[in-house]
């Protein structure tokens, strides 16, 4: 896997735009300047990038080199500033307690791994701390607007209510919207959309 995201990210342009999700930029009631944010799986750092313009410390992290190069040359052509982490966040060494607002956009694990990440994500946040998360649902495998092909790597309300069972749910909901993320994300997607809370 690892080797398709590195090729992916190496080649020319930007394979999910340079804007950020419209899921995120929508929550702006939880995106605050001098608040320090993590983003996983940033890729090519558009979600990232859009947050430290809105003046947030953020750090992205991601396991592909290629990825996190273009999200510093992002940056650099935007006027931000964010550090980055190469690292896999299956046997990443997870903060606790150190961010206010924890983004996961369309990043995609098997489900024992899920649970794992989507846990040291709660551990992660500080009290009060938010998560935003956006991720396909098994109903994506109807269309062709990207995500994994593999059902078990999508995501359902049931797993995400089980993964998150030890934060305070505000949002969590299933959905059809359309996509205009690059060239890889576009048309109808099934997605499901989460916004929790550390308690």
């Amino acid at each position: 896997m690892r080797d398709f995201w590195e090729q992916r990210y190496s080649e020319a342009g930007w394979a999910y735009g340079t804007e950020p999700n419209e899921f995120l930029r929508s929550q702006g009631r939880f995106i605050h300047a001098g608040q320090s944010a993590l983003v996983i799986g940033d890729g090519e750092g558009r979600n990232g990038v859009w947050l430290a313009q809105q003046g947030m410390r953020v750090l992205s992290v991601d396991y592909s080199s290629a990825g996190l190069k273009k999200a510093r040359a992002l940056a650099a052509a935007k006027g931000a500033r964010i550090e980055t982490e190469h690292a896999d966040l299956g046997s990443w060494n997870w903060p606790t307690n150190r961010f206010d607002l924890i983004v996961s956009i369309f990043v995609h694990f098997a489900p024992v791994l899920r649970r794992h990440v989507h846990q040291s994500m709660v551990a992660a946040l500080k009290d009060q701390g938010t998560i935003i998360l956006e991720a396909f649902t098994p109903q994506q495998v109807k269309h062709t607007s990207g995500g994994p092909r593999d059902p078990v790597m999508l995501y359902s309300i049931d797993d995400l209510r089980e993964d998150f069972s030890a934060a305070r749910v505000e949002l969590l909901e299933e959905s059809e919207v359309h996509l205009e993320e690059g060239k890889y994300h576009r048309g109808t997607g099934a997605v499901v959309r989460v916004i929790i809370h550390k308690k």
